[in-house]
């Protein structure tokens, strides 16, 4: 049975402009936008574009020709509001509601790993691309490295990078090699992270969109941009370092064949 993609637990705790403020300086969130980025150099005039999965922080916000999509009615909500470009279409990416061939490119981010059916999700996005159209995927990489962090946002799965290629060439895409995101660093902080934040906030008890941010967290909030500026310079030479077979996080760029 195909399924949608599920929300995890971060939209909870993000759900207040000051955490998606905060959300968006992570260190893994800025290195994915700078990889699917360099992968789409031409996006500025490209044509329309489709982010599928976009929730409160999307990774392209340079464009205005651009639809993001996501499941949650309430994460585009928030985007629009502090956003405010493109325009914003709540779907599931399984049955998304656009004509055949309507984009240029699509970007799809950390997603397909919380879809049940991912083969579904890759062909509806082949489908609404135009011929030759390319497509950016980032995907948390290895079955082996998946564990507490996985589980905590509802992921179904890791992929193998042979796999994913596997599953584009099946949706009638031309994949790329695979280009390296984010290493094992990356997992050796991700892990301890949620395990922490599931002792502070147990199930259910996340911030509520009115909420206002305790004291506390406002003040370390410069400290907590500084410390992830750091992260993104550490994490990507670590990446420009490692073998592919041992990066955390992968992108691949593919483009859709001849109609």
């Amino acid at each position: 049975m195909s399924g949608p993609p599920r929300e995890d637990r971060f939209e909870d705790f993000f759900a207040a402009d000051f955490y998606v403020t905060l959300k968006n300086s992570l260190y893994n969130y800025r290195l994915r936008q700078r990889a699917v980025r360099a992968a789409l150099p031409d996006r500025h005039n490209a044509g329309r574009i489709l982010e599928i999965g976009a929730g409160m922080s999307p990774i392209l916000t340079d464009v205005d020709r651009i639809v993001y999509s996501d499941l949650s009615p309430r994460a585009l909500a928030t985007l629009r509001r502090i956003h405010g470009r493109g325009w914003y279409v709540a779907a599931d990416c399984t049955r998304l509601p656009f004509r055949d061939g309507a984009f240029a490119q699509a970007v799809c981010s950390e997603v397909l790993e919380h879809v049940a059916d991912d083969r579904a999700a890759i062909g509806e996005m082949a489908r609404v691309l135009e011929p030759n159209g390319a497509a950016a995927v980032t995907f948390p990489h290895r079955a082996a490295y998946f564990g507490v962090d996985d589980r905590f946002v509802d992921h179904f799965r890791r992929y193998e990078a042979a796999e994913m290629r596997e599953r584009l060439v099946e949706a009638g895409f031309a994949p790329d090699p695979p280009r390296r995101v984010l290493g094992l660093l990356e997992k050796c902080i991700m892990a301890p992270t949620v395990l922490l934040v599931s002792r502070v906030f147990p199930q259910g008890d996340g911030v509520s969109r009115s909420a206002r941010p305790p004291r506390g967290l406002v003040a370390l909030a410069p400290i907590a941009r500084l410390l992830n500026a750091v992260l993104v310079v550490v994490c990507r030479i670590e990446a420009a370092m490692i073998p592919v077979r041992w990066a955390t996080v992968l992108l691949i760029k593919a483009r859709r064949g001849p109609a």
